[in-house]
């Protein structure tokens, strides 16, 4: 449908008031214009209105006043006016007013949808947020199921200002239904800078998991380019709009793979309204030691393995001791014994329970003064809980708890099981192999915990172990990206994180390029703790050209066989050129490459295997072209990033330049997670890729 398209309905005053507008332009792109200017006004009087909020009345104390101006200085941040965001992108006029009976032949209502909620003066609603119930249509609606929406109209910006607009009328049966021409040029748009929200081109299927129930956890298989992770983003902010007393009080997580893709995602939620969500890496959950050191593939394979959690439990609960001695407790002129038998069938009971080792301790010493308070009433006295606690605080009930019961630090426990072949071998007994136990120990046992060179994997099993001795606290809703790459042991650690919340699982099985990476969703649910949970898969792309994802995936076959092959809906065909050189002259040919890709508009991606970074990044220097970080925000004059391959995972950049895929793939300790490491990168580019190489491509892509 053509931009400035016909018969645009008259648009009411403001949203969610009926009737036409009074002494509104005769153009309809200058009353859109004026309306937008209307609801800028008014956003910035509910910023003002806030702003001048005075609180020295309300308060009973200085705390109570804190809190409350805290809430206040998020709800000002919140109203903040975004440069070159619009307000809103999108119109729906309703048929009839949703969920009011309207008498035969009265119109509806018109709703203006946007990022966040506008109000006039008078409470009424000038633009409608994304996430109410009443603007779902703008996503869904369709000919065949119009959902009382007689018109869907929506708009074009140029550098924040209304351009365009674009109508569909979906109940007139002369109109043929084609693909959005603005839609399109949305999707099709440069990507400059961090990853921006996809509010205005969310599609129906990706609406169905945004707006899935908080009572489930979603899993999401996505293939490149699919908008999983806006996806998952999205979900959150829908969340937090439809259940924000409930996750206000549990909270929110977002955890990516590293700190590069946080950096690259850390504004969409911002740009939604939504500030208070948190973003962390799998590192961040579990930073209970500084982790300096790394594993080879063999031992993290067996640290990351889910048996783990059987050897960690029992080490923790070979800390317990029967007792042999009796529990005599001095209250005054009288003594009171607890035989041993007694304890230990107090023992044994609470360990019957399989209840936390750190709360069985701490509820064993009142289970004695309980015992205690039994005699004590058979004798005649008539004690209370007082008395009770008293005796849970005697000096001999504690001695016999630290006997029996003592306090275990998991960081020492995980040096010893490392460092002591005897303690590993008993606790790892039927569990481990011999051979797997020898890839784990430490050469050289450290002497303490500081002094330890602790790698990522055992910073996972001192997390399990401090879980077997202290519970987790649960959040409401976890958001895990890029979840194909996390070992067994890795996902119980998010698992923990909301046990009793949900969580939105995304990522894709063909891009797992750790030697532990999963190879079905089902699996990962289950040491999630999620079994069964809904898995959705998305295959319609909107990111990555036609011709690249059609050639990436000829890798398919080996990495991912029984992952069904991605399309794009991208009209452009995108620049993909593939370009064979001489070896002396390779790096003078991706330096040749990168200035082709400069000399247009959008950021550029030169990514390389890592054993190839060094290199690059002095060519990239001799030639004046300076270089950013991955998940560093580009700016006109630096728009090129230099993207070591093991970091491009989650990344998108509108042309890539990718260097030496054999180095890529031999990068990696076997074939299989090479290919796939190789697939990550090939389907980086939005607008076009340069493929450069001097050794031979993999077999399955060919020369073209």
């Amino acid at each position: 449908m053509p931009s400035h398209a016909h018969r645009p309905a008259t648009p009411a005053p403001h949203a969610g008031v009926p009737g036409p507008a009074p002494a509104a332009p005769p153009d309809p792109l200058q009353r859109e214009r004026a309306h937008l200017a209307a609801s800028r006004a008014a956003l910035r009087a509910m910023r003002e209105d806030a702003e001048s909020l005075n609180i020295a009345d309300v308060t009973a104390n200085w705390v109570n006043a804190e809190v409350l101006q805290g809430e206040i200085d998020a709800r000002i941040k919140s109203l903040a006016d975004l440069a070159g965001t619009p307000l809103f992108f999108g119109r729906l006029d309703y048929l009839h007013a949703p969920g009011i009976d309207l008498a035969e032949g009265a119109s509806g209502e018109s709703f203006y949808i946007g990022r966040r909620h506008v109000h006039d003066a008078d409470g009424d609603p000038m633009v409608i947020d994304w996430r109410a119930p009443v603007s779902q249509p703008f996503y869904r609606a369709s000919k065949k199921d119009p959902m009382d929406i007689g018109l869907r109209r929506r708009f074009g910006y140029t550098g924040g200002e209304l351009t365009a607009y674009e109508d569909e009328h979906l109940t007139d049966p002369a109109e043929a239904e084609t693909a959005s021409a603005l839609l399109q040029a949305e999707i099709e748009r440069p990507r400059v800078g961090p990853m921006r929200d996809i509010v205005a081109t969310i599609q129906p299927e990706q609406d169905e998991i945004v707006r899935a129930g908080i009572g489930g956890t979603v899993c999401v298989q996505g293939a490149p380019g699919t908008g999983k992770t806006a996806v998952g983003l999205h979900r959150v902010a829908y969340l937090l709009y439809a259940h924000r007393e409930r996750l206000a009080r549990s909270g929110t997580l977002v955890i990516g793979p590293n700190r590069s893709f946080l950096r690259y995602i850390e504004q969409v939620l911002p740009a939604l309204g939504e500030l208070e969500v948190k973003q962390a890496t799998i590192d961040d959950l579990v930073g209970h030691v500084e982790v300096r050191g790394t594993d080879d593939a063999a031992a993290a394979m067996v640290k990351g393995d889910a048996r783990m959690a059987e050897v960690l439990r029992r080490a923790v609960r070979s800390h317990i001791t029967p007792p042999q001695e009796p529990c005599v407790v001095v209250r005054g002129s009288r003594r009171w014994r607890v035989p041993a038998y007694e304890l230990a069938e107090i023992v044994e009971e609470l360990m019957n329970r399989d209840i936390r080792y750190g709360a069985a301790r701490e509820a064993l010493p009142q289970r004695i003064a309980h015992a205690v308070l039994v005699r004590m009433e058979q004798a005649g006295e008539a004690p209370d809980d007082r008395v009770q606690d008293a005796v849970a605080r005697n000096a001999a009930v504690k001695a016999a708890v630290k006997a029996i019961w003592p306090p275990i630090d998991p960081a020492k426990l995980v040096l010893r099981l490392l460092g002591d072949p005897d303690f590993l071998a008993e606790h790892a007994e039927g569990v481990l192999t011999p051979e797997e136990q020898k890839t784990i120990l430490w050469a050289k046992p450290p002497r303490s915990v500081r002094s330890a060179t602790w790698s990522p994997a055992d910073a996972v099993l001192i997390d399990e172990a401090t879980d077997l001795v202290t519970r987790t606290h649960s959040l409401g809703h976890v958001v895990l990206d890029e979840a194909q790459d996390l070992s067994p042991m890795q996902y119980r650690a998010v698992g923990r994180r909301c046990t009793t919340g949900s969580a939105t699982i995304l990522g894709d099985i063909a891009q797992g390029t750790t030697p532990w990476a999963t190879d079905t969703w089902e699996e990962a649910l289950a040491h999630l703790g999620k079994p069964g949970s809904a898995v959705e898969e998305l295959t319609q792309g909107f990111r990555v050209p036609r011709e690249v994802i059609a050639y990436a995936s000829r890798l398919l076959p080996a990495i991912a066989p029984d992952l069904s092959e991605a399309t794009s809906i991208r009209e452009a065909a995108g620049d993909f050129a593939i370009r064979r050189v001489p070896s002396a002259e390779l790096d003078a040919a991706v330096l040749a490459a990168c200035r082709e890709a400069l000399a247009k508009e959008g950021s550029i991606g030169l990514i390389a295997a890592d054993a190839r970074i060094p290199v690059l990044r002095a060519v990239l220097e001799e030639a004046g072209i300076s270089a950013l970080p991955p998940g560093a925000e580009t700016s006109a004059e630096s728009r090129l990033t230099l993207v070591p391959a093991t970091l491009a995972k989650g990344l998108e950049y509108d042309y890539v330049v990718l260097d030496e895929p054999a180095a890529i793939v031999d990068g990696e300790p076997d074939e299989r997670t090479g290919l796939r490491r190789l697939y990550v990168c090939l389907t980086r580019p939005v607008s076009g890729l340069t493929l450069v190489h001097a050794a031979d491509l993999p077999e399955r892509l060919g020369e073209g």
